[in-house]
């Protein structure tokens, strides 16, 4: 099964505004050999939507360590970028399964182009990617939009061990 990811890069972190709907699109149906249909001349692609507040902890280099390597509970980190739509349906997935997981799970998001060094040095080269820690060690990664299950079973697994 294909995830569906963005590919995070230094230009994309430079020159955002780079990345027009047009050129998502000629992307998209190069890449994926999407055929969009075009109802009245309007663009297929809606204007690029931002990340709705969240309640989860957003992490800096300078709140990793405390947050995530010497947390006694397994900690769940998102890392993701502001424009990513995979990224957002991500998001909303890991909402309905965090609440399955009360004081089991710590939870908080990286946004990579606000932190590159947090992703360059975990090897962040797409997202949405999202690690899971415990005792301060990667135990466990699932990259791009994968179903609900492959989430909880990381969980699962992680919290077993």
């Amino acid at each position: 099964m294909a995830a569906a990811s963005c590919t995070y890069s230094p230009i994309s972190r430079r020159y955002p505004s780079i990345l027009t709907p047009s050129m998502a699109q000629r992307h998209l149906k190069t890449t994926y050999d999407l055929s969009f249909r075009v109802p009245n001349n309007r663009s297929p692609l809606p204007a690029l939507s931002m990340r709705q507040e969240s309640a989860v902890l957003e992490v800096t280099p300078g709140s990793w360590n405390p947050s995530i390597l010497k947390s006694e509970t397994p900690v769940l980190v998102e890392f993701y970028t502001s424009w990513c739509e995979p990224c957002q349906m991500v998001h909303k997935l890991l909402d309905e399964i965090a609440s399955d997981y009360p004081g089991q799970l710590e939870r908080v998001e990286v946004n990579v182009e606000q932190e590159p060094r947090v992703a360059e040095e975990y090897g962040i080269k797409a997202v949405p990617i999202v690690v899971l820690f415990k005792n301060g060690e990667k135990r466990e990664s699932v990259v791009g939009t994968m179903p609900k299950d492959f989430f909880v079973a990381a969980i699962e697994r992680v919290l077993a061990s």
